[in-house]
């Protein structure tokens, strides 16, 4: 049952259907993940105690280190179980699966006794000193301390799940978590009940990250023999064959995570020289447009089981189809979006703060990050594509490009040649240049794809 149910999905399906499928539960969820992302920040911001809202911020690159291991078993372990899928190989896919779950889930108890044997020094290295000690040290406790391996498992399994077609359960447990948080942060943060402060939103979010672990696992023993994703203990093995094919995808793509954390620092350090305002109508500008970048991103993670699958059962049409109706629904719905924030950047802007010069500032930036949102969408394309078909080297090279060669060189030229200005540029250069290079790479790999199928 199990299997037909797979092979309707992965190889019957018409292509739009399968996609949405597949794309619609994880888009959905990823503009979730939006205002879960916003949510400690906004609640602790409205004590307007720079305390407590200091304590969110410093905590940031810590929390942001867990992306790094979701990316490293979560992408690697559901990429090898797609591929597995295809060729028919169930006991890879179990196998894979249980990997995947077992190692984030030690990396997660050693994350946790990492900072709650060196507490003091990790909170020195992320900022922390004199008031803002206790409530980073709070906020960590809950977040960090008791909270690393369910906030890892959460994310992971959502992958392995996703890998086997069941997207839409994968999105359920993800968005009941990130709701549950925002239900929460304001009970536990706010003066008028709990009072809890920065504390209050580490609880918060450890609460919601076990209700979506345990939504997870609860859902796969239910499944039991209705799915392959297997987290017995006795399926776990060191297996040197499993391990180099996950790492071969999840090495870059956590890489690529600690990529783009250092474009960002870099971004905020260039506009930091032009003042507070500068930064926080930047920030807002940031903001707004991780909406469409959410968006294609989701869509690219969604299509990644359905292009694995194929590429790996060697139908090269299907997996055509699949990765040129993706291009075009992404490229449709961020061409709308796109010349939404183009029209209207300032009333956008307006709506989050009033301060003329904050108004101009990132309407401005709104409009010169409003193109480059068009052609991201090739990028996520093209590292889905890869990624799923096991090309880790190439997603690693793309993530490169992006921002080592092409974004931050052109953050510092274009700050020389357009103070301030120049930099919300950058993102348009290198976007544009990626997706020349993304469409280029895509075509030559389905080329050389079909040519193998044929011969």
């Amino acid at each position: 049952m199990i299997t037909d149910k797979k092979t309707v999905l992965f190889e019957h399906t018409p292509i739009p259907k399968a996609v949405l499928a597949l794309a619609a539960p994880t888009v959905a969820s990823s503009l979730v993940m939006i205002l879960y992302n916003l949510a400690d920040t906004f609640f602790v911001g409205m004590l307007n105690d720079p305390v407590e809202t200091a304590a969110v911020t410093y905590a940031a690159p810590l929390i942001l280190a867990f992306n790094a291991v979701n990316n490293l078993f979560g992408v690697g372990s559901s990429s090898m179980m797609s591929r597995a899928l295809g060729r028919k190989d169930y006991e890879t896919v179990r196998r894979s699966s249980a990997f995947g779950f077992y190692c984030s889930l030690i990396c997660g108890i050693l994350l946790s006794l990492g900072v709650v044997l060196f507490n003091s020094p990790v909170l020195r290295v992320l900022g922390g000193n004199g008031e803002s000690m206790d409530a980073l040290g709070e906020y960590i406790k809950w977040t960090v301390c008791f909270g690393a391996v369910p906030s890892i498992l959460n994310v992971v399994l959502a992958y392995l799940i996703r890998a086997e077609g069941a997207a839409l359960h994968a999105g359920i447990g993800t968005m009941s978590g990130c709701l549950l948080n925002i239900i929460l942060d304001p009970l536990f943060i706010l003066p008028q009940f709990l009072d809890m402060g920065a504390a209050g939103a580490g609880l918060a979010t450890f609460i919601s990250n076990c209700v979506a672990c345990l939504y997870f696992l609860i859902m796969i023993m239910a499944k039991g023999k209705n799915t392959y994703v297997c987290i017995k203990p006795s399926e776990f093995r060191l297996n040197a064959r499993i391990a180099g094919e996950v790492c071969k995808v999840g090495v870059p793509a956590a890489i690529q995570n600690l990529l783009n954390v250092t474009g960002m620092t870099v971004l905020n350090n260039f506009m930091s020289v032009y003042g507070d305002t500068a930064v926080t109508a930047m920030g807002i500008a940031h903001k707004i447009a991780m909406i469409p970048m959410y968006v294609s991103m989701g869509i690219s993670q969604g299509v990644m089981p359905l292009v694995g699958y194929n590429y790996s059962a060697r139908n090269p049409q299907r997996t055509k189809s699949a990765v040129k109706f993706t291009c075009a629904a992404s490229l449709s719905f961020l061409a709308v979006m796109s010349s939404l924030m183009f029209i209207f950047s300032e009333q956008v802007i307006r709506a989050f703060m009033e301060n003329p010069e904050v108004v101009e500032y990132g309407a401005a930036f709104m409009k010169a990050q409003a193109p480059a949102q068009l052609f991201l969408c090739m990028d996520f394309l093209a590292v889905g594509v890869f990624q799923a078909c096991g090309l880790g080297l190439m997603s690693l090279i793309f993530a490169m490009l992006r921002k080592v060669v092409l974004e931050i060189p052109a953050i510092i030229v274009f700050d020389k040649l357009w103070p301030m200005y120049g930099i919300a540029y950058a993102q348009l250069f290198a976007e544009l240049v990626l997706a020349i290079t993304a469409v280029v790479f895509i075509v030559r790999i389905l080329r050389k794809f079909e040519r193998e199928c044929k011969g």
